[in-house]
C-alpha cells in the first residue's frame, strides 16, 4: 500500500512542477509576479474549502483546539504563499528544472536538519557522512544540470 502513496506523491510532484510556469503566464498577462502569486493562493484557499466540504472529517475548530499549538505554526501557509511569489519569480528566469532542483536541494537540507534535531516532533536522525554525500550528489546534480 505505502507504493499508493508513493505514486500519489510522484503524481503531486509532476503536477506542482508546472506551477511555477502557469503562474508566470498569469503574472505576464497582469504585469504583477505578486498578483498572481495572489490570485493563485486565493484559488488554492477556495479550492482547500471545497475539498473540506466534499472530503472534511470532524475538524475541530474549537477555540481550544486552534490555541493549543504555537501561533507560529500557522505561518505554514505564509510559506506556501512565499514559494509561490518565488516560483513565479525566479521560474521564469532560470527554467522550471533549475528551480525545482534548488528547491529540492533546499528541501533535503532543511529536512535533514529538521531531523538532526527532531524539530516539530520529528523522530531524531542525525547528520551522518552518507547523508551529507546524498545531499552532496543533489547539489552536483543541480550544478550539472545549470551547465547542460
Amino acid at each position: 500500500m505505502a507504493w499508493a502513496y508513493m505514486l500519489a506523491a510522484a503524481i503531486l510532484g509532476a503536477l506542482i512542477s508546472v506551477q511555477p510556469a502557469m503562474n508566470a503566464v498569469l503574472a505576464r498577462a497582469l504585469q504583477s509576479p505578486i498578483g498572481a502569486s495572489t490570485i493563485s493562493v486565493f484559488v488554492a484557499f477556495l479550492s482547500a474549502v471545497v475539498l473540506f466540504l466534499v472530503m472534511g472529517r470532524s475538524a475541530d475548530f474549537s477555540r481550544a483546539a486552534l490555541t493549543s499549538v504555537p501561533w507560529w505554526i500557522y505561518l505554514a501557509g505564509t510559506v506556501g504563499a512565499i514559494f509561490v511569489a518565488g516560483g513565479v519569480t525566479i521560474a521564469p528566469v532560470i527554467g522550471a528544472l533549475m528551480f525545482f532542483v534548488c528547491v529540492v536541494a533546499g528541501q533535503l537540507i532543511g529536512a535533514m536538519v529538521a531531523d538532526h534535531f527532531g524539530a516539530f516532533g520529528l523522530q531524531l536522525r542525525p547528520i551522518t557522512l552518507m547523508r551529507i554525500l546524498g545531499l552532496g550528489l543533489v547539489l552536483a546534480g543541480a550544478i550539472m544540470v545549470q551547465r547542460g
